[in-house]
């Protein structure tokens, strides 16, 4: 035990599953749970959607709220219940001086602009002369702006006055992964004594959704198990709208303000294979050894898993080989998040480390039951395209 341990003492979630840690707690651990899908909107493709959501409870003001972008509303309202539930949220003087590591992409695009240009490329020749009268007279200048990934990080220090040192990072799940490597490391450094970090993702968006799919990594419907996507048409990935925050103190910050945590960030790794060239399941093997994996202990093991057919395969090959490791796929109930993916396994780990108590099988097909204890679990994400992350959650005391 250490001053600088790594606690977290602050989650805020917002799924397809609902927002705040007590629904998602209560839908992962029910007997049954079917997950919330729209099929239409995006035919052929499936998306899990945002619940209905209040933005006036964590943005209180109209004009903060109408010049973000969804994707940025939804993580300044996750980072909000964050705050919120680590008792800093009117805490002034510590978010003044609160570190803020975010992981996000960039903004939506300008859907009627794109279609008024394709549209009108059909019928004229001097297409970069029409791209440039386009770009002039269509786009409203805060366009730029608010595809800005940095504008996240901007937005919840203006809303939520979190002030200290800033920083993002851009790279779909490796974001998120470096996001939080880095918010431990400085707090185990001493450099930070309490870290705002984590992401967030709107797929609800035609653009978004192009991204995924040029290179041919969304799942068609309808609609299969995250682990039982293999053979089917399409990539296996089906995306989600989400955001995930996680509060990170010291141990000797939270002790000092009487804050009881969910749990401890224990090892932290990553990887970067290079797929196609290295052997993905040893690399993944490889890092679970790095990460400090028990053998002959039973563990839990919350799997970012995407559905990308290679990546899931090597993921289950890599894991069924580690027979102690009871994964539970939660990308299942919420979509694959991207940056948002890690800090939301991360969380989902700590509250299965706060109550003691494991999740039931998402898929009872193809995840083993669990009945050992939840007092060190492994979050991991393995990247629909590149980018692994591995990290312990243990018991705080």
């Amino acid at each position: 035990m250490s001053s600088t341990d790594v606690l977290i003492t602050g989650i805020g979630l917002v799924s397809s599953l609902g927002e705040g840690i007590d629904a998602h707690w209560q839908k992962l651990t029910a007997d049954k749970i079917e997950p919330v899908i729209d099929a239409e909107r995006f035919q052929p493709y499936v998306v899990h959607p945002l619940p209905a959501i209040d933005w006036g409870l964590q943005i209180p003001k109209r004009g903060d709220q109408r010049q973000m972008e969804t994707w940025q509303r939804l993580g300044t309202y996750a980072a909000g219940l964050a705050l919120d539930d680590a008792g800093l949220k009117t805490e002034e003087a510590l978010c003044s001086t609160m570190d803020m590591v975010v992981a996000a992409g960039g903004g939506e695009r300008d859907e009627a602009v794109d279609a008024a240009i394709l549209e009108a490329s059909a019928s004229r020749e001097d297409r970069a002369v029409l791209l440039n009268e386009k770009l002039t007279t269509e786009l409203r200048p805060t366009l730029f702006l608010a595809q800005l990934s940095n504008l996240l990080a901007g937005n919840i220090s203006i809303v939520h006055k979190v002030t200290g040192s800033s920083r993002t990072f851009m790279g779909e799940e490796g974001a998120g992964v470096a996001a939080i490597e880095t918010a431990a490391a400085r707090i185990r450094s001493g450099q930070a004594s309490h870290v705002l970090v984590g992401g967030a993702f709107q797929t609800e968006h035609y653009d978004m959704l192009l991204g995924y799919e040029l290179a041919g990594y969304l799942h068609r419907a309808p609609w299969k198990s995250v682990w039982q996507r293999e053979g089917s048409e399409g990539g296996g990935v089906v995306s989600g709208s989400g955001g995930a925050f996680l509060v990170l103190e010291s141990r000797e910050h939270a002790e000092k303000r009487g804050r009881k945590a969910y749990a401890q960030l224990g090892a932290i790794y990553s990887g970067r294979a290079r797929r196609g060239k290295e052997d993905l399941p040893a690399a993944i093997s490889a890092l679970a050894a790095k990460t400090g994996v028990p053998e002959g202990k039973p563990m839990l093991g919350i799997s970012g898993v995407s559905g990308a057919h290679a990546a899931t395969r090597a993921e289950k090959k890599a894991f069924d080989a580690m027979p102690d490791v009871a994964l539970r796929g939660f990308s299942n109930l919420t979509g694959h998040l991207k940056e948002a993916q890690f800090p939301f396994a991360v969380a989902l780990a700590a509250l299965a480390v706060r109550n003691d108590q494991p999740y039931p099988a998402f898929d009872g097909q193809n995840e083993k039951p669990f009945e050992g204890q939840t007092s060190d679990v492994l979050a991991t994400t393995i990247g629909y395209h590149q980018f692994e992350g591995m990290a312990r959650i243990l018991a705080a005391d």
